[in-house]
């Protein structure tokens, strides 16, 4: 018996790195997916195949041993929780594909989650989309203690959300998005670049205050652009946005460059996710999407995304 289903990216449109410290972040699903497919299999083990590596872990096994591993935490707490819940024996097999490069600020890790605990349980009994969106938070957090659940969320709804820690909301946009992506080929590692924020904040705690309080202001005005479809005032607060993550050390000579190009014709660009490396998005649509485009293409990797709106699917 065999069970899959998909999950989309996403990109951080504001309060990357601000949402840690209460301020509201928006987030949009892109379609750009990772797919899981699981079944059940005889042997006492729980196999991993994809594209960051395969690995055989036997089920007795804890997630936490040297020998299993990092990349494999979550879907083994995912698989070792429905096999126990549904008083299967054997083990499970699950297969990932993915269209969305990892490690460069994505939501790879996330969709991954959501995918495989949808494709997972559905061998058993389907669940509602809010509890596998449960099940994928606490899956995520055996590798990212801290995971604030927005990537996760924005993978499993679909569309735009506005996220704080305690409040999620849809937003619905005046008009659909497109974004060019634009990939530095460096992959970062968002402990880094979250501890090197922290540092910051803790050198200059009213500075940091301030930009909060501006962060704050910005996604407020944001919600207000996306609701009305003013993409030229979106645009000019993405800039302003990214200004402050570059004042915060999050940027790098290379995202300098390419948030640079991509400004000099689409309406806004920035940096999304962690910084450090990863991509960044610029705003454009039919009127600019093909300059900015060829703009990019000579300093990076790019492709033009949309919103997802699906969100979480079976297949």
């Amino acid at each position: 018996m065999k069970s899959s289903a998909s999950a989309p990216g996403k990109v951080i449109l504001f309060g990357e790195h601000f949402v840690v410290y209460g301020v509201r972040a928006i987030l949009c699903a892109i379609d750009r997916r990772i797919t899981a497919t699981s079944e059940t299999i005889d042997e006492l083990e729980i196999r991993i195949r994809s594209e960051i590596g395969d690995a055989e872990v036997p089920l007795g096994l804890s997630w936490a041993d040297q020998k299993a591993p990092r990349f494999m935490r979550p879907f083994l707490h995912l698989a070792r929780e429905a096999l126990g819940e549904s008083g299967t024996k054997g083990g499970l097999e699950i297969r990932l594909e993915s269209e969305i490069p990892p490690g460069m600020g994505l939501g790879s890790s996330s969709a991954a989650c959501v995918a495989a605990a949808a494709s997972i349980w559905g061998l058993f009994e389907k669940k509602p989309r809010e509890e596998i969106l449960r099940r994928a938070i606490a899956a995520e957090r055996t590798i990212f203690e801290d995971a604030s659940g927005a990537d996760t969320s924005a993978s499993a709804l679909g569309g735009i959300v506005s996220y704080t820690r305690d409040r999620l909301e849809r937003v619905d946009p005046g008009k659909s998005l497109c974004l060019i992506i634009a990939n530095s080929e460096y992959v970062h590692s968002t402990r880094e670049e979250v501890l090197k924020v922290r540092r910051f904040k803790e050198r200059n705690e009213e500075a940091f205050a301030e930009m909060c309080r501006r962060e704050q202001g910005l996604v407020e005005s944001a919600l207000s652009s996306l609701v009305s479809g003013d993409m030229r005032s979106l645009g000019l607060m993405m800039t302003q946005n990214q200004e402050m993550l570059k004042k915060m050390g999050v940027s790098t000579e290379k995202l300098d460059v390419m948030v640079m190009e991509a400004g000099r014709t689409s309406y806004g660009a920035k940096i999304t996710g962690a910084g450090g490396g990863g991509c960044i998005i610029a705003l454009v649509d039919e009127s600019n999407t093909a300059q900015t485009l060829g703009a990019l293409e000579k300093v990076s990797e790019c492709f033009v995304a949309r919103i997802d709106f699906e969100g979480l699917k079976y297949l």
